[in-house]
C-alpha cells in the first residue's frame, strides 16, 4: 500500500509517517509512505508523479485546500483512495468532502485502529461516516 500524506503541519506529517511505519507488517499489509505534501497543489503534483494507492488529506491548507485537491486528484486518478483527516468533522465538512470525491473521513484524534482501517479500506471501519454510503458507522 503506497501512501501520500498531505498536511500543512510538519509535526502531523511526521507523526503519521512514524505511525504508518510501525503499523506496516502488523496490519498484514506493507504500508509505504511514498511522499509528503504541505499544500493541495503539492498533493496534486505528487499524486501525478507517485501514483499513490491512498492519500491522507487535510482540509485546511494554504495555497489550495483539501477539497479542491481531492476533486482534482479523483478526476485524474479515480482509483486512488482519498481519506480526509481533519479536526473539522461537522456535517458540512463531510458533505463537501463527499462531493469532492473523498472515500473516507476520519477526525484527527480518532483511534489508531479507525485510521488504519480507513487507510486499508476495511468495511464498517470508518469514523464518523462512510462517505460512499453517507451513513454513520
Amino acid at each position: 500500500m503506497r501512501v501520500l500524506i498531505v498536511d500543512d503541519q510538519k509535526q502531523v506529517r511526521e507523526g503519521l509517517v512514524t505511525l504508518l511505519r510501525l503499523a506496516s507488517g502488523r496490519s498484514g499489509t506493507q504500508i509505504d509512505v511514498i511522499g509528503e505534501a504541505k499544500t493541495g497543489s503539492e498533493a496534486i503534483q505528487q499524486a501525478r508523479s507517485l501514483h499513490p494507492d491512498v492519500i491522507l488529506m487535510d482540509l485546511e491548507m494554504p495555497v489550495m485546500d483539501g477539497y479542491e485537491a481531492t476533486r482534482q486528484i479523483k478526476t485524474e486518478q479515480p482509483t486512488a483512495r482519498v481519506v480526509i483527516l481533519s479536526v473539522h468533522a461537522g456535517p458540512e465538512e463531510q458533505q463537501h468532502a463527499r462531493a469532492a470525491g473523498a472515500d473516507a473521513f476520519i477526525t484527527k484524534g480518532a483511534s489508531y485502529q479507525n485510521l488504519l482501517d480507513a487507510i486499508l479500506g476495511r468495511d464498517g471501519s470508518l469514523h464518523p461516516y462512510d462517505l460512499k454510503k453517507g451513513e454513520k458507522t
